[in-house]
C-alpha cells in the first residue's frame, strides 16, 4: 500500500458514523492534546482572543505564508491518528471526507511537482492543526486546521460549530486513487452548473453578470469588508429552484457536524429569499466559470484559477458568514 493509500485508510477509520455532541468534541479535543508532549502543546495552544493567529491562514502554500501551530509532519502516528480523530469527530462524515480528499490531492500535487531547493511545497505533512482556547461545552474555543488549499476555522460555542470563514480548494480538482475518480469540490461544481441551466432566459440574463470575475473576491485577508450584492435574487426563483440554491450552499454548510450543520443551514433557509445567485463564464458543465451565493449570513464564492494549464483543474472557494466569521456573535451571547 502507498503512501497516498495509506492516508485514504486513516480518512475511512478517523470518519463518524452519526452526529457528535460538545461533550465527544471535547474529549475528542483532550485525547489529542494528552498525545503530546509538553513542548508539543506549547506550540498547539493559543489563547483564544489571540487575533494573530485567529487570521493566520490562507490558500498559498506554507512555504510563502507561514502557519502556526503543528504541522502533520511532527506527529507520530498515535497522534497523527489522534488529531484526525478530533477532526473527523468535528465535522460531518460527508465534510471529513472533502477535507481528506483536499489534503489527498495536495499529496498528488507533490508527486509531480519538484521541490524547490530540496524542501517539498505541498503535501499531506504541511497541514498544521491548532486550538484557541480551552476545549470546553460551555466557553467558546477554536480549532483550526490546513494547509495549502485548505483554511477551516472552527469556533465551538456550546453546541454550536461556526465554520465561517473557511476556505475549501482543491489542485488538481480530479485525480485517481486506487483507479477511482476523485473529486473533493465535484458537487460544488455540478450543482452550480444544473441550478444555472435550471434559470429560464429571463433569469439567466439576471444571475449572469456583464463582467469577467477570476478570482475571490472575499478571500483571505478579506476579513469584514463587504461586496454589493448582485445577479439572480432567490424571491425571484421558482420553489425548486430555491430547493437546488439551497442544497448547493449546503456542500459548504454541511461540512460541520451534523447538529450544528442542521442548526446553520435553518438560519440559511430562513433568509433564503434575501439571498442572490451570481454567475460569470460558461454555462456547460466542464467549462470555467465563477458564482456567488450572498445573503444576509452567507457569503460563498467558486473561483477556478487562470494561472496556466486547465483552471477546472484548480478552484478555489471562500465560506462567510458576515455577522459571524470566527462565532463573534456567537460568543458573544
Amino acid at each position: 500500500m502507498n503512501r497516498l493509500s495509506l492516508l485514504v485508510a486513516a480518512a475511512l477509520i478517523c470518519a463518524p458514523v452519526q452526529a457528535q455532541t460538545p461533550a465527544a468534541i471535547v474529549s475528542s479535543a483532550n485525547s489529542f492534546l494528552a498525545s503530546l508532549d509538553a513542548g508539543q502543546r506549547s506550540k498547539v495552544m493559543f489563547a483564544y482572543d489571540d487575533a494573530a493567529q485567529r487570521v493566520k491562514w490562507s490558500n498559498l502554500p506554507t512555504t510563502m505564508v507561514a502557519r502556526a501551530g503543528l504541522k502533520m509532519g511532527e506527529l507520530n502516528e498515535q497522534q497523527k491518528k489522534a488529531a484526525l480523530g478530533l477532526l473527523a469527530t468535528t465535522l460531518s462524515k460527508r465534510g471529513y471526507e472533502k477535507v481528506m480528499q483536499i489534503v489527498q490531492g495536495d499529496e498528488v500535487l507533490k508527486q509531480s511537482s519538484p521541490a524547490r531547493s530540496g524542501s517539498p511545497m505541498f503535501g499531506q505533512d504541511l497541514f498544521y492543526i491548532s486550538i484557541l482556547g480551552k476545549p470546553s461545552t460551555k466557553d467558546p474555543w477554536m480549532l483550526q486546521f490546513g494547509g495549502h488549499h485548505l483554511a477551516l476555522n472552527i469556533t465551538m460555542v456550546g453546541a454550536e460549530g461556526i465554520l465561517t470563514p473557511s476556505l475549501t480548494a482543491a489542485q488538481p480538482a480530479k485525480y485517481t486513487v486506487e483507479g477511482k475518480a476523485i473529486r473533493p469540490l465535484g458537487a460544488e461544481n455540478d450543482k452550480a452548473f444544473a441550478l444555472v441551466n435550471a434559470l429560464d432566459e429571463g433569469q439567466r440574463k439576471q444571475a449572469i453578470l456583464n463582467y469577467r470575475v477570476a478570482d475571490l473576491v472575499l478571500g483571505p485577508g478579506q476579513d469584514g469588508k463587504t461586496i454589493q450584492p448582485e445577479g439572480l435574487k432567490a424571491s425571484a426563483m421558482t420553489p425548486a429552484q430555491q430547493a437546488m440554491l439551497l442544497d448547493l450552499s449546503g456542500e459548504w454548510a454541511g461540512i460541520v457536524n451534523e447538529q450544528a450543520a442542521a442548526t446553520r443551514m435553518a438560519d440559511i433557509k430562513s433568509n433564503l429569499a434575501a439571498t442572490w445567485f451570481a454567475w460569470s463564464g460558461p454555462t456547460e458543465n466542464g467549462k470555467p466559470a465563477y458564482y456567488r451565493i450572498q445573503g444576509p449570513t452567507l457569503v460563498i464564492e467558486y473561483a477556478p484559477q487562470p494561472l496556466g494549464g486547465d483552471p477546472t483543474m484548480h478552484i478555489h472557494t471562500i465560506y462567510r458568514d458576515p455577522t459571524n466569521d470566527y462565532g463573534k456573535k456567537s460568543a458573544a451571547r
